[in-house]
Protein backbone atom coordinates (compact mmCIF):
# COMPACT_ATOMS: atom_id res chain seq x y z
CA UNK A 1 0.00 0.00 0.00
CA UNK A 2 1.39 3.37 -1.01
CA UNK A 3 1.93 5.96 1.73
CA UNK A 4 -0.15 9.11 1.69
CA UNK A 5 1.62 12.18 0.26
CA UNK A 6 1.73 13.62 3.78
CA UNK A 7 3.31 10.46 5.16
CA UNK A 8 5.92 10.35 2.40
CA UNK A 9 6.73 14.03 2.92
CA UNK A 10 7.39 13.32 6.60
CA UNK A 11 9.61 10.36 5.70
CA UNK A 12 11.70 12.58 3.44
CA UNK A 13 11.82 15.37 6.00
CA UNK A 14 13.08 13.02 8.71
CA UNK A 15 15.65 11.29 6.48
CA UNK A 16 17.06 14.62 5.34
CA UNK A 17 17.85 15.39 8.98
CA UNK A 18 19.31 11.99 9.87
CA UNK A 19 22.84 12.14 11.29
CA UNK A 20 24.88 9.12 10.10
CA UNK A 21 27.87 10.45 12.06
CA UNK A 22 26.12 10.30 15.44
CA UNK A 23 25.41 7.01 17.19
CA UNK A 24 25.37 5.11 20.47
CA UNK A 25 26.92 1.84 21.58
CA UNK A 26 24.91 0.10 24.33
CA UNK A 27 27.23 -2.30 26.15
CA UNK A 28 25.11 -5.00 27.84
CA UNK A 29 22.21 -2.66 28.61
CA UNK A 30 19.75 -5.35 29.63
CA UNK A 31 16.53 -3.73 30.86
CA UNK A 32 13.95 -3.52 28.06
CA UNK A 33 12.58 -0.15 29.12
CA UNK A 34 16.07 1.37 29.04
CA UNK A 35 16.86 -0.13 25.64
CA UNK A 36 13.57 1.22 24.37
CA UNK A 37 14.02 4.69 25.80
CA UNK A 38 17.53 5.02 24.35
CA UNK A 39 16.33 4.07 20.87
CA UNK A 40 13.44 6.51 21.17
CA UNK A 41 15.89 9.29 22.01
CA UNK A 42 18.11 8.23 19.11
CA UNK A 43 15.19 8.68 16.74
CA UNK A 44 14.34 12.06 18.29
CA UNK A 45 17.81 13.52 17.71
CA UNK A 46 18.27 11.99 14.26
CA UNK A 47 20.58 9.04 14.90
CA UNK A 48 20.62 6.84 11.80
CA UNK A 49 21.56 3.55 13.49
CA UNK A 50 22.56 2.34 16.94
CA UNK A 51 24.93 -0.39 18.15
CA UNK A 52 24.63 -2.89 20.97
CA UNK A 53 26.43 -5.72 22.75
CA UNK A 54 24.10 -8.37 24.17
CA UNK A 55 23.83 -8.68 27.97
CA UNK A 56 25.94 -11.34 29.68
CA UNK A 57 24.45 -14.75 29.11
CA UNK A 58 21.58 -13.25 27.13
CA UNK A 59 20.52 -12.01 23.75
CA UNK A 60 18.97 -8.82 22.54
CA UNK A 61 15.59 -10.48 22.28
CA UNK A 62 13.96 -7.39 23.74
CA UNK A 63 14.45 -5.66 20.40
CA UNK A 64 11.86 -8.00 18.91
CA UNK A 65 9.46 -8.09 21.85
CA UNK A 66 6.27 -6.27 22.70
CA UNK A 67 7.84 -4.63 25.76
CA UNK A 68 10.44 -2.98 23.61
CA UNK A 69 7.88 -1.83 21.06
CA UNK A 70 5.56 -0.42 23.68
CA UNK A 71 8.22 1.70 25.36
CA UNK A 72 10.05 2.80 22.23
CA UNK A 73 6.96 4.28 20.61
CA UNK A 74 7.81 2.25 17.47
CA UNK A 75 11.18 4.04 17.19
CA UNK A 76 12.83 0.63 16.63
CA UNK A 77 11.28 0.67 13.14
CA UNK A 78 13.33 3.72 12.22
CA UNK A 79 16.62 3.16 14.10
CA UNK A 80 18.17 -0.22 13.29
CA UNK A 81 20.41 -1.74 15.96
CA UNK A 82 23.66 -3.38 14.83
CA UNK A 83 24.80 -6.24 17.08
CA UNK A 84 28.42 -6.71 18.23
CA UNK A 85 30.09 -9.58 20.05
CA UNK A 86 31.88 -7.46 22.65
CA UNK A 87 32.50 -3.85 23.54
CA UNK A 88 36.20 -3.70 22.66
CA UNK A 89 35.74 -5.00 19.12
CA UNK A 90 32.76 -2.68 18.68
CA UNK A 91 34.79 0.33 19.84
CA UNK A 92 37.63 -0.57 17.48
CA UNK A 93 35.24 -1.08 14.57
CA UNK A 94 33.63 2.30 15.11
CA UNK A 95 36.97 4.02 15.50
CA UNK A 96 38.02 2.36 12.25
CA UNK A 97 35.07 4.07 10.60
CA UNK A 98 36.25 7.45 11.87
CA UNK A 99 34.08 7.80 14.98
CA UNK A 100 35.38 9.20 18.24
CA UNK A 101 34.05 6.99 21.02
CA UNK A 102 32.94 8.84 24.14
CA UNK A 103 32.53 6.49 27.11
CA UNK A 104 30.24 7.49 29.97
CA UNK A 105 32.73 6.60 32.68
CA UNK A 106 34.27 8.26 35.71
CA UNK A 107 38.05 8.15 35.48
CA UNK A 108 41.13 10.35 35.85
CA UNK A 109 40.65 11.58 32.29
CA UNK A 110 36.89 12.19 32.45
CA UNK A 111 35.56 15.56 31.30
CA UNK A 112 32.17 17.22 31.52
CA UNK A 113 30.03 15.78 28.71
CA UNK A 114 29.45 19.30 27.35
CA UNK A 115 33.17 19.73 26.63
CA UNK A 116 33.14 17.07 23.91
CA UNK A 117 32.84 18.15 20.27
CA UNK A 118 29.81 16.30 18.96
CA UNK A 119 30.06 17.90 15.53
CA UNK A 120 32.76 15.30 14.90
CA UNK A 121 31.65 11.74 14.04
CA UNK A 122 30.72 10.59 17.55
CA UNK A 123 29.59 7.43 19.32
CA UNK A 124 28.36 7.59 22.91
CA UNK A 125 29.30 4.40 24.77
CA UNK A 126 26.78 3.50 27.47
CA UNK A 127 27.33 0.76 30.03
CA UNK A 128 25.05 -1.79 31.65
CA UNK A 129 22.86 -0.62 34.52
CA UNK A 130 24.69 -2.75 37.09
CA UNK A 131 28.31 -2.59 35.89
CA UNK A 132 28.58 0.53 33.77
CA UNK A 133 31.23 0.78 31.07
CA UNK A 134 34.11 -1.58 31.80
CA UNK A 135 37.55 -0.15 32.56
CA UNK A 136 38.90 -1.85 29.42
CA UNK A 137 36.26 -0.34 27.14
CA UNK A 138 36.65 3.06 28.79
CA UNK A 139 40.40 2.90 28.20
CA UNK A 140 39.87 1.97 24.55
CA UNK A 141 37.51 4.94 24.08
CA UNK A 142 38.85 8.26 22.84
CA UNK A 143 37.39 10.20 25.75
CA UNK A 144 35.59 9.55 29.02
CA UNK A 145 32.66 11.84 29.76
CA UNK A 146 30.49 12.40 32.83
CA UNK A 147 27.30 14.26 33.64
CA UNK A 148 28.07 16.39 36.75
CA UNK A 149 26.10 15.24 39.78
CA UNK A 150 25.40 17.33 42.89
CA UNK A 151 23.20 14.94 44.83
CA UNK A 152 23.70 11.88 46.97
CA UNK A 153 23.28 9.54 43.99
CA UNK A 154 26.38 9.36 41.81
CA UNK A 155 24.90 8.46 38.44
CA UNK A 156 21.83 8.82 36.26
CA UNK A 157 19.68 6.06 34.88
CA UNK A 158 21.37 4.94 31.65
CA UNK A 159 18.50 6.05 29.43
CA UNK A 160 18.38 9.47 31.12
CA UNK A 161 22.14 9.85 30.70
CA UNK A 162 21.81 8.91 27.03
CA UNK A 163 19.10 11.52 26.49
CA UNK A 164 21.09 14.21 28.30
CA UNK A 165 24.19 13.59 26.19
CA UNK A 166 22.41 13.10 22.86
CA UNK A 167 20.47 16.33 23.20
CA UNK A 168 23.73 18.16 23.87
CA UNK A 169 25.01 16.60 20.64
CA UNK A 170 21.84 17.80 18.89
CA UNK A 171 22.33 21.31 20.28
CA UNK A 172 25.89 21.51 18.99
CA UNK A 173 24.93 20.11 15.59
CA UNK A 174 21.99 22.47 15.23
CA UNK A 175 24.28 25.41 15.98
CA UNK A 176 26.70 24.13 13.34
CA UNK A 177 23.94 23.82 10.73
CA UNK A 178 24.30 20.05 10.45
CA UNK A 179 20.54 19.53 10.22
CA UNK A 180 20.10 22.09 7.45
CA UNK A 181 21.28 19.91 4.57
CA UNK A 182 21.06 16.13 4.14
CA UNK A 183 23.97 14.21 5.65
CA UNK A 184 22.98 11.08 3.74
CA UNK A 185 24.11 10.56 0.16
CA UNK A 186 21.45 10.82 -2.58
CA UNK A 187 21.73 7.05 -3.06
CA UNK A 188 21.16 6.38 0.65
CA UNK A 189 18.23 8.79 0.69
CA UNK A 190 16.59 7.00 -2.24
CA UNK A 191 17.17 3.58 -0.69
CA UNK A 192 15.92 4.46 2.77
CA UNK A 193 12.94 6.45 1.54
CA UNK A 194 11.73 3.36 -0.35
CA UNK A 195 12.37 1.04 2.61
CA UNK A 196 10.52 3.35 4.97
CA UNK A 197 7.64 3.98 2.57
CA UNK A 198 7.27 0.34 1.48
CA UNK A 199 8.54 -1.85 4.36
CA UNK A 200 6.56 -4.86 3.11
CA UNK A 201 7.84 -4.65 -0.47
CA UNK A 202 11.51 -3.82 0.13
CA UNK A 203 12.53 -7.31 1.41
CA UNK A 204 11.16 -8.94 -1.77
CA UNK A 205 13.23 -6.66 -3.99
CA UNK A 206 16.35 -7.39 -1.94
CA UNK A 207 15.71 -11.14 -2.06
CA UNK A 208 15.49 -11.02 -5.85
CA UNK A 209 18.56 -8.80 -6.11
CA UNK A 210 16.52 -6.12 -7.87
CA UNK A 211 16.94 -2.37 -7.56
CA UNK A 212 14.17 -0.49 -5.82
CA UNK A 213 11.74 1.35 -8.12
CA UNK A 214 12.06 5.11 -8.40
CA UNK A 215 9.45 7.08 -6.47
CA UNK A 216 7.88 10.37 -7.45
CA UNK A 217 7.42 13.32 -5.12
CA UNK A 218 4.20 11.81 -3.78
CA UNK A 219 5.88 8.52 -2.87
CA UNK A 220 4.27 6.61 -5.74
CA UNK A 221 6.08 4.47 -8.28
CA UNK A 222 7.46 6.82 -10.93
Amino acid sequence: MAPTPERYAKILRVLRRRQPTLTVLMDEVNKPHNLSAIIRTCDAVGVLEAHAVAPRGGQLAEFEGHTYEATSGSAHKWVPVRRHEDAISAVRALQGRGFQVLATHLSQRSVDYREADYTRPSCVLLGAEKWGVSDEAAEAADLNIVVPMFGMVQSLNVSVAAATILFEAQRQRLAAGMYDAPQLSPEALRRLSFEWAYPDLAPAYRARGEAYPELDEQGHFA
